[in-house]
Formats: structure tokens, C-alpha cells, sequence
């Protein structure tokens, strides 16, 4: 047996699992309750936790003191960032989806010059990272150093990637190195229609790494492992596109859609360039990456629920249920109101259940591409925004909402196209995986180093529902 221990610190709790390289297989789980003060309590809970469990398999305290451990991390609100571009359409969403890709929540995104109100908004977010870019290389140059100037009067010590006009990013650069480390990568889009987004990914994840574990205070954790090395979506990302390429003599699953349901918000994680599969379409808007992120703040089922009600609409929840409008609010009100709530009655989890499954379904709803028809002097032309979902095979779910279900295939069909919005390009008879074991994480941590032994134990571990 040659065993790893991979880690997710989360904000409420620390999961630790354990895998034998070896055979790529799942030994065993175990997770305990976060302890923001200092997360080496909690991860030594965990780690004693998983100890007890794993004797049973004939480990011994000594296999688990000498086993590799690697870690990854959401807890004290994960990674959060501001983005911002020149253009909202083009530069501007290419840092948004740089910053998403590299496992952080976005606040928010500016375009165009940051203005003094801007300024303020930015000092109260306290990002943790601040992405600026703003024009092509050689295009632009005014609005990236206009915004580079406001950025210096702020009072806020976080680290500033720059990955704008390569022209004029050290001018930039040298706005910002009195307040500010600052760290330049390539330029998000080097030029109009073309994004470059994974140098400024890396970058981001290496100032994770450098400077953002030891603000949070986890740093505290490498007392007990190796390292913290990526944002807990990050690493959900990574082993999505995995999966989906493969391994060094393993062929890889293709284009393949994660539906990550929590409590507070809902992941969508796509892997495929999403081209268009109708004849004849045409393109518009910025080229989609093949890995793409997109996180719902709105939708969530638990501290979300209310705000999930509210984006839905009560009335189609209840509609779907067979209950009152008022029902349905008064039901997410106590969810959201109690941090601890679990399911009890077959009506709390008939709620659970619908809660999960408009979730994924205007989540996925936002994340695919849409089309439209426009008619032109030579006929109608059907015109693509975003990425064509139709013909992707696989949609894995991850979250307790989906896991602890009795029927998950039953929530997952709201992740697929349904008539009543035939222009949505969601997948349309797409084969449902669960992440039973919660081992996406845990393999986009293993698939740093081995890679071969993720994607096996993610072959081993997803379980196909219907």
C-alpha cells in the first residue's frame, strides 16, 4: 500500500480522505468542524478521524504520519478577487474568467476608467487579489495606467496581478510598486477575439500559494502537511479537465459538464470548447475557454435557499411541488436562518430535493450558451452566445444535496434541456455521475503529481445514476 492523504479545509468543514496509489482506490473519509482560529485543531481531529477509520484496512498510525499529504482550501472565504478590463464584453470578462478558472470568488468586475466611487467600493470589498488588465498589446494603453493610478491611492496591502497591455504593463507595474507587490503575467487578451487567460490562472494560484495562505492563517496547517496548493474550486477544475483529456495511455471522457451544488452558492465547471453542433450558426462574443467556471452567489441550499427562492420565483417552486407560495418562502426562510438544518420530515426533504434540482437547473441554465435568430437580407441566421452544452455526454454531481439524495438523477435532470426553453444550449441526454465519494477535489490535488492515479480513481469512484 503506498498511501496519500489528500485535504479540503472548507469554512465549516475540514475533509480529509485517504488513497492507495497503488491501485488508485478509495481507502476512506472522514471530516470534522473547521476551526478558523486554527485549522491545525480541526485537521488533527480529522487526521485521528480518518486514522480509526483507515486501522480497520490495516494502516497503521505510522502509514498515516509518513503518507504524502496535500491540501487544498476554501475556508475564511476562499479566494476573492476584483477584476478588472477596458471592456466590459472583452478584456474585462477576460480577467473575470482568469480570475474564475483560478478558483476565486469575484466581487466584482470594473470596465473602463475606475472612477473615485469605484475606488471606495474596491477598499470595501478587501479583495485578496486584484487582476488588472485593460487593452491589447499595443492597442490601449491610456485606461490600464489611468486605472493603475487610482489603484495607488488606495490603502489596502494585497497583492496586484497585472496582465493587461504588455507594452505598458512595467510603466503600470511601476504606479503600484510603492503600495502594492505586483506581479506581471501575459495579457488576457493579447489581441481582439483571442484570450490567453491560463498564464495569468498560474499566477494567481502562485500568489495563493505565497501570500494568500499565510494571510488567512493557514499557514498554520503546514505544520501538519505538505502545502496548501489551490483553491478548493481550482482543484475541482483541474480534475474535471482530467477527466475529460486523460491520462499518458488513458483515454480521456470528452466534453463533460460539473454541477457543484452548496449551500451558499452553486459551481458550474464546463470542459469541452462548446462549438456550435447546428449548421450554420455563427458565433458571437468572445472565444469560450475549454475549462470554464461560473459561480451563482443566488443560488444555494442552505444559507442561499431564500435567495434561490427569490431568483426562481416561489411560485414555480411551488408549482413544482404542489404547494402554497407561501409554503415554499416560510420553508427557505428556516433554512437560511439556521446554519445547522437538516432535513427531518419527507416534506423537508421533498424541498431538499426541489431546492436542488432549480439549482442546477438555472445554474446551468446561466452557464450554457444561448441562441437567437437574427434575419439578414439573404435569410435567418442562428447566432451563438457562449458555449453549446448540447452534445456534452457527462454531468457529474458533487454537494451534499446531491450525495445524501435518495433520487439525484431525479435534481440532475434540471441540469439537462427541457422545453420550456429550447434556446438554452444545455446538454441534452447527458449520462448523470455522482461524486458519491467527494473525490473531485481530492483528485485535482493528485493530479498535480499523479496524474494516471487521479483519473483512474476518478474512473473507480464516479458512479453512474439514473
Amino acid at each position: 500500500m503506498q498511501l496519500i492523504i489528500l485535504i479540503d479545509i472548507g469554512s465549516t468543514f475540514t475533509k480529509v480522505s485517504a488513497v492507495d496509489l497503488e491501485t488508485a482506490r478509495f481507502l476512506g473519509r472522514f471530516q470534522a468542524p473547521t476551526t478558523p482560529a486554527n485549522v491545525n485543531e480541526g485537521l488533527q481531529v480529522a487526521l485521528t478521524g480518518l486514522g480509526d477509520e483507515l486501522a480497520q484496512a490495516g494502516a497503521t498510525s505510522g502509514d498515516i504520519k509518513r503518507a504524502r499529504k496535500l491540501a487544498c482550501s476554501s475556508a475564511a472565504g476562499g479566494l476573492q478577487m476584483v477584476a478588472i478590463g477596458l471592456v466590459t464584453d472583452l478584456t474585462a470578462e477576460a480577467a473575470r474568467q482568469a480570475a474564475l478558472g483560478a478558483g476565486a470568488r469575484v466581487l466584482k468586475t470594473y470596465a473602463y476608467e475606475l472612477t473615485d466611487a469605484d475606488r471606495d467600493e474596491i477598499a470595501q470589498l478587501q479583495p485578496d487579489i486584484i487582476l488588472l488588465a485593460g487593452g491589447t498589446d499595443g492597442g490601449n494603453h491610456t485606461t490600464i495606467i489611468h486605472n493603475a493610478q487610482v489603484l495607488a491611492t488606495l490603502d489596502l496591502n494585497v497583492p496586484v496581478v497585472i496582465a493587461g497591455n504588455r507594452s505598458v504593463a512595467p510603466e503600470v507595474a511601476g504606479y503600484l510598486k510603492n503600495s502594492f507587490n505586483t506581479y506581471i503575467t501575459a495579457n488576457v487578451m493579447p489581441e481582439i477575439g483571442r484570450l490567453d487567460v491560463e498564464p495569468a490562472r498560474q499566477v494567481i494560484r502562485q500568489v495563493f500559494m505565497d501570500t494568500i495562505v499565510q494571510a488567512k492563517g493557514l499557514a498554520k496547517a503546514e505544520e501538519l502537511i505538505e502545502g496548501i496548493f489551490m483553491p478548493t474550486p481550482a482543484a475541482v477544475l483541474r480534475a474535471g479537465t482530467l477527466l475529460s483529456k486523460g491520462a499518458p495511455g488513458l483515454a480521456g471522457w470528452g466534453d463533460l459538464l460539473i454541477v457543484d451544488v452548496g449551500g451558499a452558492t452553486t459551481d458550474v465547471h464546463s470542459l469541452g470548447m462548446g462549438h456550435p453542433s447546428r449548421s450554420g450558426t455563427v458565433m458571437r462574443g468572445l472565444p469560450e475557454p475549454f475549462a470554464k467556471r461560473t459561480v451563482e452567489g443566488d443560488l444555494g441550499v442552505r444559507v442561499s435557499a431564500l435567495p434561490l427562492v427569490e431568483a426562481v420565483g416561489a411560485e414555480v417552486i411551488a408549482s413544482h411541488l404542489g404547494w402554497d407560495p407561501e409554503e415554499v418562502r416560510g420553508a427557505a426562510a428556516k433554512i437560511t436562518a439556521n446554519q445547522d438544518y437538516l432535513p427531518q420530515t419527507s416534506e423537508d426533504v421533498e424541498f431538499d430535493q426541489a431546492l436542488g434540482y432549480f439549482a442546477a437547473k438555472t445554474a446551468v441554465g446561466r452557464h450554457a450558451g444561448r441562441l437567437s435568430e437574427v434575419y439578414t437580407p439573404t435569410g435567418a441566421v442562428w447566432i451563438q452566445e457562449g458555449k453549446d452544452l448540447s452534445q456534452f455526454r457527462a454531468v457529474i454531481a458533487t454537494g451534499g444535496v446531491f450525495i445524501n439524495s435518495s433520487a439525484p438523477a431525479a435534481m440532475l435532470e434540471g441540469a439537462a434541456r427541457d422545453n420550456s426553453d429550447p434556446l438554452a444550449l444545455k446538454p441534452v441526454d447527458p449520462v448523470y455521475y455522482l461524486d458519491g465519494d467527494y473525490l473531485l477535489a481530492a483528485a485535482g490535488l493528485l493530479a498535480e503529481d499523479y496524474g494516471q492515479a487521479a483519473f483512474r480513481l476518478m474512473e473507480h469512484s464516479l458512479k453512474r445514476v439514473s
